[in-house]
């Protein structure tokens, strides 16, 4: 797959380049503008919220829809002329900036930000990091999934020290992605997109939710995949697949043999018999024949939710009780299934069909009763995808480092190498 993919990025991106051809003496110009770009007092001008070429980055468009393949679409074109003009430049890092700094980076940093559309021209060249800068490199910040606390931290930095070239070939090769679900996706149904650890609950092309997602590691990683989600389970028991029992449980009773009593986690033979622990030879893979079940609680790997979909790769999605994850930068923690923050919000709007299951009875059933499966009246198509570049239009392009290493640039792996 990494291969084929390698083939669209290189192809898509040389082909792009070469029907940017004839803009290319108009993105001279720009760039011309951004090296004449006046220059500016350091504090004695008033705030001008124009000086960021502004755009909303956060909208109610879907991923997955026609508007966004239309879109990208456009954002190449420009991507197409900004690379054959010769892209941005780079932006030294070695250095902390942020607003009150006065810098000489600072200037390549406005130039970079002013190639990209996020600073506008009338900002000027100044070494001084002021409120226009501060705004400009929020709204990147925004734009590339990164706390946009308007400071150069490395991520930042990584983020815009990728080439004009690499990011062209970036938006070909998930334009081939999107145009081949946007269109299919469903008047109401859930995305997960993987790279962007997001997910949207959709109906008649808005986001009607928004959830932040914890997703499968390098080495465990969350599949692709379309299918119905035809279950809601509250406090759920888990079970723990072979892969985790081979890869963490037996190695944890080795360190700390009172784990699974520890973590309310029971053994259960093939006769569903209890097995005691310590009849159980842990220097080898022997537990590997016993069903390992954790009882429903608040350390339940699942917590209080699972969401149930036919899929040949036994994912899911769920509730979590380890919610700090949700804050990393960085949220690819999980063996595969999916982990999604105010978890209830989506579970309500996924039972709306569903007799008898408003808000205030999950919540009650969450509070008095366990193992609670209520089948979902009218199935929701869900949509595990992977896209790492798209487009919201009002000239907002987002980017996501390709943490699967799909997008064949080993300079979009960021999240891999820091």
């Amino acid at each position: 797959m990494k291969n084929t993919t390698r083939r669209m990025f290189l192809t898509g991106a040389s082909a792009a380049a070469a029907a940017a051809v004839t803009g290319s003496a108009e993105a001279q110009g720009l760039l011309d503008a951004v090296i004449r770009s006046p220059r500016r007092g350091a504090w004695d001008d008033q705030f001008d919220a124009q000086a960021s070429n502004g755009g909303k980055v956060v909208t109610s468009q879907p991923v997955l829809s026609p508007a966004t393949v239309s879109n990208v679409e456009r954002a190449i074109v420009d991507y197409s002329r900004i690379a054959m003009s010769g892209g941005w430049p780079r932006v030294p890092d070695t250095k902390k900036l942020e607003i009150g700094v006065i810098d000489p980076d600072v200037e390549m940093l406005r130039r970079r930000l002013m190639i990209s559309g996020d600073l506008a021209q009338q900002a000027g060249m100044s070494p001084a990091f002021d409120s226009y800068v501060d705004a400009a490199l929020k709204r990147f910040q925004r734009r590339h999934g990164l706390p946009d606390d308007g400071v150069t931290g490395k991520y930042t930095y990584s983020a815009l020290n990728v080439s004009a070239q690499v990011r062209l070939g970036q938006l070909q090769t998930n334009l081939q992605r999107l145009r081949e679900q946007a269109y299919n996706a469903g008047d109401r149904f859930v995305m997960v997109n993987i790279p962007a650890a997001d997910i949207e609950a959709v109906e008649n092309g808005r986001v009607t939710l928004r959830h932040t997602g914890v997703v499968g590691k390098v080495d465990r990683q969350t599949p692709i995949l379309t299918s119905k989600i035809h279950e809601i389970i509250l406090n759920p028991y888990w079970n723990a697949p072979v892969s985790i029992v081979r890869k963490d449980i037996i190695p944890l009773m080795r360190k700390n043999p009172n784990y699974l009593a520890d973590n309310n986690i029971r053994m259960i033979a093939p006769d569903g018999q209890e097995i005691d622990p310590l009849t159980v030879d842990w220097s080898t893979d022997e537990a590997t024949k016993y069903r390992f079940r954790q009882d429903p609680g608040k350390i339940n790997a699942m917590a209080s939710v699972k969401i149930n979909f036919h899929n040949p790769h036994a994912v899911y999605m769920h509730d979590t009780p380890q919610q700090s994850l949700f804050r990393d930068q960085e949220r690819f923690h999980s063996s595969g299934c999916v982990r999604v923050q105010n978890v209830r919000d989506l579970v309500t709007w996924i039972l709306r069909d569903t007799p008898g299951w408003d808000r205030r009875r999950i919540e009650q059933t969450i509070q008095t009763d366990s193992d609670v499966r209520i089948p979902v009246s009218n199935p929701v198509p869900v949509h595990f995808t992977y896209i790492s570049a798209w487009s919201t239009g009002d000239g907002a392009v987002h980017f996501r480092d390709d943490i699967y290493g799909m997008d064949g640039a080993a300079e979009l792996q960021m999240s891999n190498v820091l």
